[in-house]
């Protein structure tokens, strides 16, 4: 077989086909190495612990925990800093004096404001919520300033020359324009934020996805553990696909492309 029939198969075969030949081989070598270990189960063990979340509807219960709390978050902390991010990028003399305050607390790790958010909020989707807030509005804020920061200054010359007020300078000019970056912006919130919720309820949180993946690992079921560690592969990949195919339809293949 030549290279270019070669060329054409593998661009012929489906995506999913190698994580699927990836967990064979791993299946394979396990049971060829008759490897025992209280962290480790069978692929084949695995798939039929996420079988059994499902029939019984734990994984779902789960899942609703911890999406309610990103719902709650996400729309709180973007807002926040898309409504920020947009007067930074429209005022050089806000974004100037705000400099030294974003630099100082941006790097403040979402994990470090745990303690402090519990002290206000005690334990459950509240307190979850607020970190995931905290988390997604400095990405949101940053992004979005580039993204007005990124508009044709003469857009903006000539609206202020027209004497439009400050309102409709955002909502007629710089907004629409700085819209598709913005977008981005929200996938890699969304990312931010699905990390930070299961981290969370890893670390304090006896709620959602995060709980049930160390409290299986704590106690010894590693291919229930495993089984919601795939769940929340799927889980961020449908988010993902989600947010690429509204990209697409609200913006066009080019910037859905771009985006991924």
């Amino acid at each position: 077989m030549s290279r270019r029939h070669i060329d054409i198969v593998l661009r012929a075969l489906p995506a999913w086909l190698v994580p699927l030949a990836f967990l064979g081989i791993i299946e394979l070598a396990m049971r060829a190495s008759s490897i025992e270990s209280d962290g480790l189960a069978l692929p084949s063990q695995t798939a039929a612990a996420l079988l059994g979340l499902i029939t019984d509807g734990e994984i779902f219960l789960r899942t609703a925990e911890t999406i309610g709390a990103i719902a709650v978050g996400v729309p709180i902390g973007g807002t926040l800093g898309l409504l920020l991010g947009v007067w930074l990028g429209l005022s050089p003399t806000a974004a100037r004096l705000a400099s030294l305050s974003i630099e100082l607390f941006r790097p403040i790790p979402p994990v470090a404001v745990i303690p402090l958010m519990m002290l206000i909020y005690g334990l459950g989707i509240r307190m979850e919520a607020a970190i995931i807030a905290f988390a997604c509005f400095w990405p949101m804020l940053l992004l979005t300033r580039d993204a007005v920061l990124g508009v044709e200054p003469r857009l903006i010359e000539v609206a202020r020359i027209l004497g439009l007020p400050r309102r409709k300078q955002i909502t007629k000019i710089a907004l629409p324009a700085a819209v598709p970056r913005i977008f981005t912006a929200l996938r890699l919130t969304l990312g931010i934020a699905l990390i930070v919720a299961v981290t969370t309820e890893i670390a304090a949180n006896p709620i959602g996805i995060g709980y049930a993946i160390i409290s299986s690992g704590l106690s010894l079921r590693p291919e229930v553990m495993y089984a919601f560690l795939v769940w929340l592969a799927i889980l961020g990949w449908l988010l993902n696909e989600s947010l690429i195919a509204m990209h697409r339809r609200l913006f066009g293949a080019a910037y859905g492309d771009a985006a991924t």
